[in-house]
């Protein structure tokens, strides 16, 4: 088949590591974000795909062709299709493109086509899911060698492609990529060849993933080990001395959320760090964002607040939400931080005083108690006579500090800075996780999380779905929302961050892993 010359098109062959979205190399990050087509495998992390520019074409390999050589040859015609329409192609493979990749075959298809390319490595699974086990491939004291090897082969083929004597009497470390289906074959060989039947192994599932699932047992034993357990693809097999190093050695897997579904509801912009927080240790998130945060309907309130800085003794900011669009709209009308020069101003919670810093401002005040109610009680100390504030506020915000400093003696300006909406529909992975009973976890960042949460499934599906699931809220009024519901709060920290709330989640677990 004759191709025509690449006019200025390109191909990245792009390592995506083992399956911790984490462990792409920078350039292979930097390649995806450059790309106009990405043809990725289903090995490689869907999360890695959110990197993609807006308008990247996105085409998901498995479902090009049908049997595994003619998938391949319409694999290598895509990519050169892509290339000479003028595109810069991200061929984006799991693990690393040339360790049983096949990459080789693309790469030439690529020389003969006259496109040019260029590989960019990624961490293979047999590396990286023996780390995770927490299996060293090589040690002075057990192993100085290791040998990488396809277990891909057919029971029916005249003659292996594999020196099983070779391997068999050496004393390193072996790798099987792609083993599972012909393991009792690998181990028969093995022994049959002068391996120990005693020799140890372990099989790593999904390594490097929250889902990991590692097996250990013996040449003699691992098969049949295995179909007990039902122990499926995608695993490699490591076997040898060092696999008796992981009970010492093991990190990943014994973390105390390791195994554990927690489902995050705050807003998809803020979710990041609690998720970030949790997979820290081990938990598997799902994000769902029960909020979404947008403009209000109109700035004519805030923009004439804004304008009158100067008039305000006092700026309320109650929220990371709320500093964030405030100063937004601020800019957008072209003031910046030197505008609230009058103002003193008042922050709730360590969140909100920090996003503030970013602007340069100190806040005057930081109530001890990050509710509503905590920032009414710390003005009470104050003189508010003739006094004046404003306090951007979410649409949906409660009406305590408006009417409490009223009350007082100050005068509030409350303008809608922002909007919570309720998102259309619920992510359908969350929705499967929560039906096959693999979430152990719902945690709740505010009462609008928890309303919404039901306004999407309905109030009775929700408590079917929670049926088991261990509730975790951040504070008292989001455990009164969770109440009203129906549902039985189990975790609250005494600080009302999300900071705190991982470390009770985290202890609730490591004290009683069962669910309740």
């Amino acid at each position: 088949m004759s191709h025509k010359p690449a006019k200025n098109g390109f191909v990245f062959l792009v390592g995506a590591g083992p399956g911790d979205p984490g462990l792409i190399t920078v350039k292979g990050l930097e390649c995806i974000g450059r790309a106009n087509v990405i043809i990725y495998d289903y090995l490689a992390h869907n999360g890695l795909l959110t990197h993609a520019p807006p308008d990247a074409e996105l085409i998901y390999a498995g479902k090009i062709g049908g049997a595994h050589n003619h998938e391949q040859r319409q694999i290598n015609d895509l990519l050169v299709n892509k290339a000479q329409q003028g595109n810069i192609v991200v061929r984006l493979k799991g693990g690393d493109p040339f360790v049983f990749g096949r990459g080789g075959e693309e790469c030439e298809a690529l020389v003969a086509a006259g496109v040019p390319f260029e590989i960019v490595p990624g961490i293979t699974a047999g590396v990286a899911a023996p780390a995770y086990a927490g299996i060293p491939l090589t040690h002075r004291n057990f192993s100085t060698s290791v040998a990488f090897v396809t277990g891909h082969e057919s029971h029916g083929k005249e003659a292996s492609g594999i020196d099983w004597e070779k391997l068999s009497m050496g004393t390193g470390t072996l790798v099987f990529y792609m083993g599972m289906k012909n393991l009792p074959h690998i181990v028969e060989n093995l022994m049959v060849h002068g391996r120990s039947p005693e020799t140890p192994v372990a099989l790593v599932r999904w390594g490097t993933r929250p889902e990991q699932e590692v097996l250990v047992g013996t040449l003699a034993d691992i098969a049949d080990k295995s179909r007990r357990a039902a122990f499926k693809p995608p695993a490699v097999t490591i076997i040898g001395e060092v696999v008796n190093l992981r009970e010492k050695l093991r990190w990943f897997d014994n973390r105390p959320l390791f195994g554990k579904g927690i489902l995050v509801t705050r807003a998809a912009e803020q979710a990041g760090q609690f998720s970030h927080l949790l997979e820290g240790h081990g938990g598997r998130v799902f994000e769902c964002p029960s909020v979404s945060i947008i403009p209000p309907e109109s700035y004519d309130e805030l923009d004439q607040a804004i304008s009158s800085l100067h008039c305000f003794n006092w700026l309320i900011f109650t929220s990371f939400n709320g500093v964030k669009h405030f100063f937004h709209r601020l800019h957008a009308l072209k003031f910046d931080s030197r505008a609230l020069a009058l103002c003193r101003v008042c922050a709730v919670g360590p969140k909100t005083r920090a996003a503030l810093a970013v602007y340069g401002i100190r806040a005057d005040l930081v109530p001890a108690d990050y509710k509503s109610e905590g920032v009414v009680e710390a003005f009470k100390s104050l003189n508010l006579r003739g006094k004046t504030a404003l306090f951007p506020r979410a649409d949906r915000a409660r009406d305590v500090i408006p009417s409490g400093l009223c009350n007082l003696g100050m005068e509030v300006c409350a303008p809608i800075v922002y909007r919570n909406v309720i998102p259309e529909d619920m992510p359908h992975d969350v929705l499967e996780a929560l039906e096959n009973k693999r979430i152990h976890c719902a945690a709740f960042t505010s009462s609008s999380t928890v309303e919404n949460l039901s306004s999407m499934v309905g109030d009775n599906r929700l408590l079917h779905l929670l049926g088991g699931v261990r509730i975790a809220s951040i504070g008292p009024i989001t455990s009164k929302a969770c109440r009203e519901l129906g549902l039985k709060v189990d975790i609250e920290p005494a600080e009302h961050t999300v900071e705190a709330l991982t470390k009770e989640i985290v202890s609730c677990f490591a004290q009683s892993p069962l669910l309740i």
